[in-house]
């Protein structure tokens, strides 16, 4: 398994330099040697000639968040990170690979979900090169790698979690957005770090039912809310109720027998209940009439 390794390049402004030196001391050694008609001067042109070939083929240029990975005859040697000119044996070969961070959004997957149901789902993945060397020798092409292995996990993700969920114990896809990136991270990671990748960040950009069952889904999701809301309401009326029948056996205000307080019990219940505004009716006579 390869590992990223620094390469020690030299700075390349001084090659520069003297590559441009020696190709001006060629023309001059054979214009001297033509004159003086000394055969030593040519044979030192041809030296610098060769000299200045060397030199000038093994510059080359790093960018900013870019490094090169540099190999002699399929054997790696190292990776150039350092910004600017640099030089190294020119039988190298030197492959730039980005190390910026950089985003893509997946396609829209179709899938079931944990109950079973198709949704449609897509991820935004953001991410960046970490280790040049296992991103270059460790797969084919890191750039689809990611691409691939994201939309599986993806994939893999929707099938572990239903859709929606009441319950705020149980995790959902549409409820728990940021537990979901979270799984979606890490399950990205897991794969990727053979490929020298980090990923940065991972983000849910759609999530829908798919369209042959959305309309039937918009009908149980209403009904779910609505049986929600109406087991809260009469939780909390509920609740009142006890506490008034409490704070009237407390004052002593009323003494209410079994069979009242089933009636109060009752119409308590109806009017914190009852979807519509009750009518008020006035009792002019006694209690039990």
């Amino acid at each position: 398994m390869y590992q990223e390794r620094s390469h020690p390049a030299l700075v390349g402004l001084p090659m520069l330099v003297l590559g441009i030196a020696l190709v001006i001391a060629v023309p001059a050694c054979v214009i001297t040697a033509t004159n003086t008609g000394a055969p030593l001067l040519v044979a030192v042109g041809v030296i610098c000639l060769i000299s200045a070939i060397f030199v000038l083929a093994g510059l080359f240029v790093v960018n900013p968040n870019e490094a090169a990975v540099l190999q002699l005859f399929g054997d790696y040697k190292g990776t150039v990170r350092r910004e600017g000119m640099a030089w190294a044996n020119p039988f190298l070969t030197k492959r730039k690979v980005s190390t910026k961070i950089r985003s893509f959004e997946s396609q829209k997957l179709k899938v079931n979900d944990l109950d079973g149901n198709p949704v449609e789902i897509a991820a935004i993945i953001v991410w960046k090169v970490v280790d040049t060397a296992e991103a270059s020798f460790q797969v084919q092409d890191y750039e689809k790698f990611v691409q691939v292995q994201s939309e599986a996990a993806l994939r893999n993700l929707a099938m572990r979690f239903p859709y929606d969920q009441h319950d705020d114990q149980k995790v959902s896809l549409r409820g728990h957005t940021e537990a979901v990136a979270g799984h979606l991270k890490d399950e990205v990671q897991a794969v990727l770090n053979q490929a020298g990748v980090e990923i940065m960040d991972a983000r849910i950009s759609h999530l829908a039912y798919a369209p042959e069952i959305a309309q039937a889904m918009l009908q149980r999701q209403q009904a779910g809310a609505i049986i929600a809301a109406r087991k809260l309401i009469v939780e909390g009326a509920v609740g009142m109720v006890e506490m008034a029948l409490e704070r009237l056996d407390e004052h002593g205000a009323v003494h209410l027998d079994e069979e009242r307080k089933a009636a109060m019990v009752s119409n308590l219940l109806v009017v914190l209940c009852g979807e519509r505004a009750v009518q008020p009716v006035v009792n002019a006579g006694t209690l039990y009439n």
